[in-house]
């Protein structure tokens, strides 16, 4: 856990599966250990994307400061680039305070970018090559991205188009493969990934689905596209929005709309545990117990 470390700063990253509970862990962790909390979570640094997202409420929070909330507008895409830079503003702002940052999200390569310090670089968009790539299928996007790029295509969601095209578009541009991992990163990270059968999981997908669709989550995509997010964009977002923004252009039921979220959320969650399964620094835990017993010995 840590002597090589201890120059470093100590911060403490909850991960784990979509539906699995980190916002309610790190909220107690946090009030237990007098931390504040930074989001690593691709979709809730958008404006007005509350429900679909899961983005903690106010009541949730209990008092704690949360950050990397609601910084961006859904019309532009945010890169990892910018997340890095932000959560690490945010962090040295807790440290300041004499507070223990807790880095919370299902995001791995926000946290990838954040933790392992990998250097990003700023290559603008190329939008006359994203309208070609955007032809293509995911499937040839990854063989694609797998020719000239085999490492970081270990690591992508190989489903997700958005950031096969950033990729392609960041390799094309800069003449250069993704960047790895820089060594000399500023945290000493301890890493806490929350452990759950997948059919518990699939239970508490099915719960929060029906919650969410209770507490508005079509009336909040159909408000995303009148305040001017086009439907196209909407559906880069994935599961819940891109299903309700089908469902909105009444291309699919509701039903299916229902079926296809909770399927994707399930296959998502499966994605997102591959993606942590080789890395041995996690600690898997199940309990709240568990993790106390963890950051009491770090800290």
């Amino acid at each position: 856990m840590g002597i090589k470390g201890k120059n470093k700063q100590k911060i403490v990253v909850i991960l784990g599966p979509t539906a699995s509970g980190k916002s309610d862990l790190a909220v107690q962790l946090s009030l237990r250990f007098n931390g504040e909390v930074v989001s690593a979570d691709s979709r809730q640094v958008y404006k007005g994307m509350n429900i679909g997202s899961g983005k903690i409420t106010k009541k949730e929070m209990k008092g704690v400061p949360h950050y990397l909330l609601d910084v961006a507008s859904p019309k532009r895409k945010f890169t990892a680039s910018r997340y890095k830079q932000l959560s690490e503003k945010a962090i040295n702002k807790i440290l300041k305070k004499k507070k223990i940052p807790f880095v919370c999200g299902g995001s791995a390569f926000y946290i990838k970018a954040l933790v392992d310090g990998i250097i990003l670089p700023e290559v603008p968009p190329d939008w006359n090559l994203r309208k070609k790539l955007e032809k293509e299928d995911a499937e040839s996007l990854y063989k694609k991205l797998k020719k000239i790029d085999p490492k970081r295509a270990k690591n992508i969601d190989r489903q997700n188009k958005r950031r096969l095209i950033r990729a392609i578009e960041i390799i094309e541009k800069s003449k250069k493969p993704v960047p790895g991992i820089k060594k000399n990163s500023p945290y000493n990270p301890l890493f806490l990934g929350l452990k759950i059968s997948q059919k518990e999981l699939s239970k508490k997908i099915e719960k929060r689905l029906k919650k969410r669709l209770q507490r508005g989550m079509v009336k909040e995509v159909k408000k995303l596209r009148e305040s001017g997010v086009s439907f196209k964009r909407l559906e880069e977002f994935g599961m819940e929005y891109e299903w309700a923004a089908k469902y909105l252009q009444k291309k699919i039921s509701k039903k299916e709309m229902v079926e296809r979220i909770q399927k994707e959320s399930e296959q998502f969650a499966k994605k997102q545990m591959a993606w942590w399964k080789n890395d041995k620094r996690i600690n898997w835990i199940k309990t709240q117990k568990q993790a106390e017993v963890l950051v009491k010995s770090f800290l």
